[in-house]
């Protein structure tokens, strides 16, 4: 099926930008896809640009769906930086007749492009579009790590309920089950129940309150170098820096801390998807909040274009440390990159195992791993690792 069809082109002169081949700007050298273009008009590029005016299920939060023209607007107008990616703006989505339907156009697009190589960027929209994301890996057959950027894990206690406020349970309960690792980022301990940090722990998932990742912002670097989707609700941000959300709180990331994080998105070369959700331009200031989201997008394309391609199981060029620990059968192996000072673990796996979660016995990790386990003492990635692939 053509993709093309779920889509509606995007009409520059309602974002009153002109195109410019003197320019540099980022919406001087995105290709617009038109409706008549073909599904292999698109294999060619590295990112492709999606929206998505849905909001059915957002929660406390109608008018999210019509961010994706206001990012837009900011998008196009900042400066390109020093990098050569191809990007493709697809369009927006159309909404469904039934919001099942939107999923579904989500999913199959998203499938294809993945499947090509091609990195799709969302913005929608509300964040229960992140179920129809994972349902795209889960078409390729893929074993799947996730990171949320937001104050909240979005978990409901019954399967019933499904909104932007609860997706993440449809996706642990759904069958069969393609998600090997989920981790949150930033979440405000007053926003979330005692009993689900449990639930996190209990399932080995990595879960980073906001106080713990400001103070050394570098420690979410492997956490987010982990994940094969990136999903970001804009109530991460603190409403000073991000008024243009239903659910603001007057705490949460500045909004160069939030940037830093997407520049680690990009640079990662695992990650293969990525979705901005829950910017309402109803909400907004003078566009602050889209102007924010606009340069989140910016940092993410820059570490795009600045990957290294360095994946211990598809690159020799590493340094190999193995640390033997007092009375554990097994050693750890690190591997640390030659070209970017990133370190891996290595985590054993039975070799039944090997092929299904190839991509998840290197683990990402950082120096203070390597130190920790030179004292004599397990890693917590390296053991919650461990406890998923028993």
């Amino acid at each position: 099926m053509e993709i093309s069809l779920y889509f509606d082109p995007v009409e520059l002169d309602r974002l009153n930008f002109v195109k410019d081949p003197e320019v540099n700007r980022i919406g001087d050298v995105v290709e617009f896809a038109q409706q008549e273009d073909s599904e292999s008009d698109f294999k060619g590029f590295d990112i492709a640009i999606i929206g998505i005016s849905e909001d059915r299920n957002a929660c406390n939060n109608t008018g999210c769906s019509l961010a994706p023209a206001e990012i837009r607007k900011y998008l196009y107008r900042l400066f390109k930086g020093e990098y050569d990616l191809r990007i493709v703006d697809l369009g927006d989505i159309r909404r469904g007749n039934e919001i099942k339907d939107t999923y579904f156009a989500l999913k199959t697009t998203l499938e294809q492009l993945i499947g090509s190589g091609v990195v799709p960027v969302v913005l929608g929209g509300s964040q229960d579009l992140t179920y129809a994301m994972y349902l795209a890996y889960e078409s390729l057959g893929r074993i799947i790590n996730m990171v949320s950027i937001d104050s909240k894990f979005d978990l409901a206690k019954t399967d019933d309920n499904f909104d932007s406020q609860s997706y993440l349970s449809k996706i642990i309960l759904h069958k069969p089950n393609h998600l090997f690792n989920f981790a949150n980022i930033g979440y405000q301990t007053y926003f979330v129940d005692q009993s689900a940090v449990k639930l996190m722990n209990n399932l080995y998932f990595d879960v980073h309150r906001l106080g713990t990742i400001r103070q050394h912002l570098e420690d979410s670097e492997p956490i987010i170098r982990n994940a094969d989707l990136l999903t970001f609700d804009i109530s991460a941000v603190r409403y000073g820096d991000a008024p243009g959300n239903g659910n603001a709180s007057p705490n949460g990331f500045y909004g160069e801390e939030i940037c830093q994080l997407m520049r680690y998105a990009g640079l990662s070369d695992k990650l293969s998807s990525a979705g901005f959700f829950e910017m309402n331009p109803k909400f907004d200031r003078h566009g602050q909040t889209a102007h924010l989201v606009a340069q989140m997008i910016w940092y993410f394309l820059d570490g795009i274009g600045s990957r290294k391609g360095d994946f211990p199981m598809e690159n020799e060029d590493f340094l190999k440390y193995i640390v033997d620990l007092t009375g554990h059968k097994e050693n750890i192996v690190f591997f640390k990159s030659k070209s970017t000072d990133r370190w891996w673990m290595q985590v054993p796996v039975s070799e039944d195992k090997q092929s299904r979660y190839r991509r998840h016995v290197m683990v990402p990790c950082s120096y203070s791993d390597y130190k920790t386990a030179c004292k004599d003492e397990i890693p917590d990635r390296w053991w919650k690792a461990c406890q998923k692939l028993m």
